[in-house]
């Protein structure tokens, strides 16, 4: 069982960053949980505005040639969107009602579509909620995967995706009425696991039924990780939104359990978050890190997966940068697109709402320190401190020996924030755990930290390593960076490595 871990709001409003081996977000207070180790980099600052002035982008999917298609919720189009260029209507879904939160949801590419050009869409009709496949250039001959699935103005649930064995999942929400959770006769409230000619699949948990997992309030993301295990975002009704790690046949709780239960009949969510910090929608997993868009919290939820089924500690980006965030995204080329929901009546749209940002992500090398060219003889110290087996001798021109460490340490200012990243590189023996230290010159305080546990007194600060990066090998690197308040971008002078100093950069 896993206790709720629940993320105070970020330090500094819209400010994140990525650092090398670490996917981090502002967050407050110090020293919360990083990302594992070889997280993907991801650069929260500079995104990419791909398409702009859309209505409730909701469902979002690639085409094999990297091109996005994009579900509007209201107007029930279908949209192309390539980064550069303009953004292209491919057309109305006929057959869809738009309602309270149903109308065109959720889209899925064929995994066969250079040959069959199938696109599956989730939306709202005048009757039910249901699933179709139709070809972009025939959007009105549609074939029916799942019909009968209630509707209602709230928990219409929506996403759909193709999981890596081939089958269509879908996350379908209780309409509003809380006992079709529990009735396994009903798809509401149920994760479906679906052929693509709408068959039940011969390995689905029950015999002739497409429920494979139950107890389900409202599904809006689905996600799976390097191993195939699929990972469902959940709203949560008065106190605790969740991640759940869907098993064949688990049943998740609701109505009669919210967040963590003793019963052993249901199975408890490995992330959990009150409702105001969450209303967790889309997701998408990179590198074994979880992305989780929230729409009341209006943030971007960073989870650190732990290989097993289980997680870490979320922290959270872009908050509240972006307003509420409906869709996440892996696009063909590893990039993260996010996409707002800021036009759903629920939030305060900017003057280009909706929006659909890709952020650039880099997956580092899953060696524990990169390799590092070695440098010309480095700067001495200002104030060297003599190794044990140096021979005085009586010259006053004698050169200070070189260095143990170098560091490369950059700083970028916003008003009265201040984001560094460092750098710290092993010129001695190899070491299996360090700590590396320096004087702040102004009045800046670390108010968080990732990749190192950071902790200061005065302008004294010191850093020593996660569990996972301890380990520095003569040559080797370790990365960290920190947000403190204060002022001043000027590089520390007087930093050292496990006591030895080090030459700056």
């Amino acid at each position: 069982m896993h206790k709720p871990a629940i993320v105070a709001a970020a330090a500094v409003a819209g400010v994140a960053l990525s650092v090398a081996g670490i996917a981090i977000a502002v967050d407050s207070p110090l020293n919360r949980t990083a990302v594992a180790a070889a997280a993907p980099i991801v650069d929260f600052i500079n995104p990419t505005t791909v398409a702009s002035n859309l209505r409730v982008p909701w469902g979002l999917t690639y085409l094999p040639d990297g091109t996005a298609l994009v579900a509007e919720r209201e107007r029930a189009q279908i949209l192309r969107v390539r980064p550069g260029l303009p953004t292209q209507i491919v057309g109305s879904v006929p057959g869809v009602v738009p309602s309270g939160e149903g109308g065109l949801l959720g889209l899925a590419v064929s995994p066969n579509y250079a040959t069959d050009n199938q696109v599956f869409a989730y939306y709202t009709s005048n009757v039910d909620n249901r699933i179709v496949r139709f070809t972009l250039s025939n959007m009105s001959a549609q074939t029916v995967i799942v019909s009968g699935i209630a509707k209602a103005d709230v928990h219409d649930g929506g996403r759909i995706a193709f999981g890596p064995d081939g089958m269509l999942y879908a996350g379908v929400g209780d309409a509003n009425v809380t006992s079709r959770a529990q009735n396994p006769a009903s798809l509401n409230g149920k994760i479906l696991r679906v052929r693509p000619d709408g068959g039940v699949p011969a390995d689905n948990p029950t015999a002739g039924s497409l429920v494979y997992s139950l107890g389900h309030r409202n599904v809006q993301g689905l996600a799976w990780d390097s191993a195939g295990r699929l990972y469902a975002t959940e709203f949560g009704q008065n106190t605790t939104d969740e991640v759940n790690r869907i098993v064949p046949g688990g049943n998740y709780g609701w109505p009669v359990v919210e967040g963590n239960s003793t019963n052993p009949l249901y199975r408890n969510p490995i992330v959990t978050w009150t409702t105001a910090e969450a209303s967790p929608s889309g997701a998408a997993i990179i590198d074994n890190t979880l992305f989780v868009g929230a729409l009341r919290g209006a943030r971007l939820w960073v989870v650190p997966l732990d290989g097993n089924g289980g997680a870490g500690t979320p922290t959270a980006a872009l908050n509240p940068r972006f307003g509420r965030l409906r869709t996440v995204e892996k696009a063909p080329d590893g990039s993260l697109w996010v996409a707002t929901s800021n036009r759903d009546g629920r939030g305060t749209p900017a003057a280009s709402d909706d929006r659909i940002f890709r952020f650039t992500v880099t997956s580092p090398s899953p060696s524990a320190t990169p390799s590092v060219t070695p440098t010309a003889t480095p700067t001495a110290s200002p104030t060297p401190t003599p190794t044990p087996t140096v021979t005085p001798t009586v010259t006053p021109t004698v050169t200070p020996p070189a260095a143990a460490c170098s560091v490369s340490y950059s700083a970028n200012g916003l008003p009265g924030v201040l984001l560094g990243n460092v750098r710290v590189t092993n010129r001695g023996p190899a070491v299996s755990s360090w700590t590396l230290t320096w004087t702040f010159s102004g009045n800046q305080r670390v108010t968080s930290a990732w990749g190192a546990r950071v902790d200061q007194s005065g302008r004294a600060v010191t850093a020593r390593n996660e569990s996972w990066n301890g380990s520095l090998s003569t040559g080797g690197s370790a990365n960290f960076g920190f947000v403190a308040s204060g002022s001043g971008t000027a590089r520390p002078t007087d930093f050292a490595l496990n006591g030895t100093a080090c030459t700056a950069s």
